[in-house]
């Protein structure tokens, strides 16, 4: 499978095409781990467009996701120290996997920057990027910054601030749940490649698929699902996709 985002090229550190998916800003509030703060407005999965069963996080809630994602995607990819294992292809993308890593801290910053300059018909100009000759330790600490800094700007946005988005313009809570999908999909694509066995968490998939892919099927695991609809994975009934992008748009 090779994934193609519809974004601005650019060459990632090893010569490899990363794509951007647009910038950002870091955390106050605190939430404990694994809980997801919901709008008491609108009970789990009852706003338009969400699967049922699905928590609707408020803003906070989507931040504390968001966290918590970067959390499991740095511990998981820590277990491969090796420079030499970084240079091999991550599953299913023409990327390595130190390009990989790279474009999701590009994307996390570029949607952060985003939902600060609120563009409605473009791209901001602003580029982020890891240094390629930095240890690996260094390397994934730049992705929780700009995790953290995503968060910080989802929790200070106004709930009528929207940005544009090549798959529909969005509010703080789609480019939270855009984050998500980056992290979570990016950390399986490298964890593969790397050889590294870890099940993507559902409680994290969830919320994430309920916002950007509400006609995915249901009755089946939310990352089973999250990996079908980014064309990674099969479900009962339903092939690879070979063509995908998710909903942005206001719901």
């Amino acid at each position: 499978m090779s994934v193609t985002y519809p974004d601005v090229v650019r060459t990632g550190p090893d010569g490899a095409a990363t794509d951007v998916v647009p910038t950002g800003a870091a955390p106050t509030d605190v939430v404990p781990t694994g809980v997801v703060p919901t709008d008491a407005a609108h009970p789990a999965g009852t706003r338009p467009g969400a699967r049922t069963g699905a928590p609707v996080p408020t803003a906070a809630g989507w931040a504390a996701l968001l966290t918590e994602a970067a959390e499991h995607c740095t511990d998981v990819l820590a277990e491969a120290p090796r420079a030499e294992d970084w240079t091999r292809p991550a599953h299913g993308l023409d990327w390595s996997c130190h390009a990989t890593l790279d474009h999701l801290a590009l994307g996390l910053i570029g949607y952060a920057g985003l939902l600060t300059a609120r563009p409605t018909d473009r791209y901001i100009a602003l580029f982020a990027s890891l240094d390629p000759e930095a240890p690996l330790p260094a390397r994934l600490e730049g992705i929780r910054i700009a995790a953290a800094l995503l968060a910080a700007t989802v929790r200070g946005a106004d709930p009528g601030d929207r940005a544009w988005h090549p798959w529909g313009h969005s509010d703080a809570a789609g480019f939270a749940a855009m984050g998500l999908v980056e992290i979570l999909v990016h950390t399986d694509d490298l964890a593969r490649g790397l050889g590294l066995a870890r099940r993507l968490p559902d409680e994290l998939c969830a919320p994430a698929l309920a916002r950007l892919f509400p006609d995915a099927p249901a009755g089946h695991s939310p990352a089973g699902t999250l990996l079908w609809a980014t064309g990674r994975g099969t479900l009962p009934g339903h092939g690879r996709r070979l063509e995908w992008a998710w909903d942005g748009t206001v719901r």
